[in-house]
């Protein structure tokens, strides 16, 4: 630790109202602080810079001795103190610090005897018991075999019995097992748990819009909420929603009113009490199923991480689900990336997205998000264009945040679904007009999958539109005007570029393994184009996303998308900008017919 960095740690948390409890000095330190001349060693102690105990930690016994001499070692009783301990016990003493020390650490956890947040500083020594102790370059150093064979032994493990679980101690180990099995932690049995699975209601995958009426994803997942919060459901019941200081601009607005905020004790609504008009009723009680965040996205993921898993540590199943900007999803990566790893279950919505944010400039809009959610594993990622295909993402959605079954692939998709994850939404808060309900009798099946003709292109086409969503609107512009020269185009709805590559992925792996029918949704949809087909993909993100497509069958691909943000306008501005407008879509789709 930087030196004077410990007084600022522990303002910060005393500063929140935590008691704050330092383990400096281990006990046989302590001990010897009591000897004669214990008390100048102490105050060496409390004077040595971090870096130079850490150096004479490394140097060893003939270093520590010969510093404690040259500054300490000229008085008697210190001098004795110092003389009267071998090498070996000198540094045993001198590495003594409170957090290696076991009866300093459960006599400072057995001294807490409340339920106010704590917070333990405790002094230690990098790479303690090892010949790297002490030094900067510890972290990346390795052992040699010889020295792994001294530190073995010095363990008392035995050559090849490391993995024995007494190996090396010196209780009695019948003893030793029969206090273990006793104490709390395993008493109660498996510390994991299960929690029934919460039904999903058909009515969710219900579209909240009418066809040609104007609205947007972000305003679709509002309503979508908002139908759950009024029903008295289990659903409703069990989901829990956050948002970092963005609930209304992310359209949690009315679920909150419904549902409260949460706080241990009932606190008024003073705006509402002094008869203010506003369209929150913010409400903070105790059955609330809302925590508002500050401005902390680390905070949103860790919190999802926790919640996530409320069925496997507490056999109580939370539905959690998180609004939050989708540029700053960036901000929370490393704690997104650990609830994944841990198998925490949970819905983030990721909205405002991409460019499509055109008036509020750079810092709100996303390029990179959806190749996040492609290369996240443990998290399903969608991107819809449509109300009806986001109803019908969140029915299944909420389902499969709760499976938790074997890990072989579904054949038809060759995804690992009923293994279950998390899943996060791409949405927008650009209003397009709705489309009719499509007749495709598998609509919902391939909206899921992850993509599903919104034409079906004609034999022997050679161009198809494929599109991931708000551009929707300006693929299907673009088709139809390329349509008048190209009858038979097709334009492909992209609900999910992340599952598509990993079902194509997973079943290119089955084939290599010798299961030669194994075929992708994405194999299948594409399977028809001809050879000289070209693909033109469009997204507002990063063309990235898209671009591999192509690679399925061998068709040439052009990627359209945004590859640089900051520019303030109006969408079409922006649009045309950066290239994903009906116009580019058109100029590209002519040259390839021209070619």
């Amino acid at each position: 630790m930087r030196e004077g960095l410990y007084a600022r740690i522990e303002t910060v948390f005393a500063s929140f109202g935590w008691d704050v409890v330092t383990l400096k000095y281990g006990a046989m330190q302590l001990a010897a602080f009591k000897e004669p001349g214990g008390a100048a060693l102490k105050s060496w102690i409390d004077n040595c810079p971090n870096q130079l105990y850490s150096a004479l930690t490394f140097q060893g016994a003939a270093a520590w001795r010969q510093r404690l001499q040259d500054e300490i070692g000229d008085q008697g009783p210190v001098s004795a103190l110092i003389e009267a301990r071998t090498d070996s016990e000198l540094c045993e003493l001198m590495e003594n610090l409170g957090g290696h020390c076991l009866a300093t650490l459960t006599g400072a956890f057995n001294s807490i005897d409340h339920d106010r947040p704590t917070a333990f500083i405790a002094y230690t020594i990098k790479g303690h018991g090892t010949p790297l102790a002490g030094h900067k370059d510890n972290h990346s150093g390795l052992m040699t075999s010889g020295q792994m064979d001294e530190f073995r032994a010095r363990m008392g493990v035995r050559t090849g019995h490391e993995w024995e679980r007494f190996e090396g101690l010196e209780t009695k180990k019948p003893g030793l097992k029969a206090f273990l099995d006793a104490v709390p932690f395993f008493a109660r049995g498996n510390r994991r748990y299960e929690a029934a699975k919460i039904p999903v209601p058909r009515e969710i995958a219900a579209s909240p819009a009418a066809a040609s009426q104007i609205t947007s994803t972000q305003a679709a997942f509002g309503k979508i909420l908002d139908t759950i919060a009024r029903s008295d459901s289990e659903l409703a019941a069990r989901i829990f929603t956050t948002s970092p200081d963005v609930t209304v601009s992310t359209n949690l607005g009315s679920w909150v009113n419904r549902r409260h905020l949460f706080a241990r004790k009932t606190r008024a609504d003073i705006f509402n009490d002094e008869r203010i008009p506003s369209t929150q009723k913010w409400q903070f009680r105790p059955d609330g199923q809302h925590i508002e965040l500050g401005i902390a996205e680390m905070n949103l993921f860790l919190l999802l991480g926790a919640a996530g898993l409320s069925h496997s540590l507490f056999g109580e199943r939370l539905l959690p689900v998180a609004t939050v900007y989708d540029p700053f999803i960036l901000r929370g990566l490393d704690a997104l990336n650990y609830a994944c790893y841990q198998d925490a279950r949970f819905m983030i919505v990721g909205t405002p997205s991409g460019v499509s944010l055109a008036s509020e400039g750079g810092a709100h809009q996303s390029i990179g998000t959806p190749l996040v959610g492609m290369s996240q594993d443990g998290l399903a990622s969608f991107e819809p264009a449509y109300a009806d295909e986001l109803a019908t993402i969140m029915g299944w959605g909420f389902d499969y945040m709760q499976r938790d079954a074997g890990g072989d692939p579904n054949e038809r998709t060759w995804l690992r679904d009923e293994t279950g994850g998390s899943v996060y939404l791409r949405l927008s808060t650009r209003m397009i007009e709705q489309p009719p309900r499509r007749e495709n009798p598998h609509f919902a099946r391939e909206v899921v999958d992850g993509a599903t003709w919104l034409k079906e292109p004609e034999p022997n086409s050679p161009l198809i539109v494929a599109y991931q969503g708000t551009v929707a609107t300006e693929a299907i512009s673009a088709a139809a005007r390329l349509g008048e020269r190209c009858p038979g185009l097709g334009i492909l709805s992209i609900t999910s570029a992340d599952r598509l590559n990993a079902g194509w992925q997973a079943a290119g792996r089955a084939r290599s393994a010798g299961k030669t029918s194994a075929t992708s949704h994405i194999d299948r949809l594409l399977a028809p184009l001809p050879p000289h087909c070209t693909i033109i993909t469009v997204i507002d993100g990063h063309p990235a996303t898209l671009s591999w497509i192509g690679g399925v069958h061998g068709h040439k691909t052009i990627s359209l998308g945004v590859e640089h943000f900051g520019q303030t306008g109006t969408v079409r501005d922006l649009y045309r900008h950066y290239g994903i407008d009906s116009e580019t879509i058109v100029r590209v789709g002519m040259e390839c017919l021209r070619s």
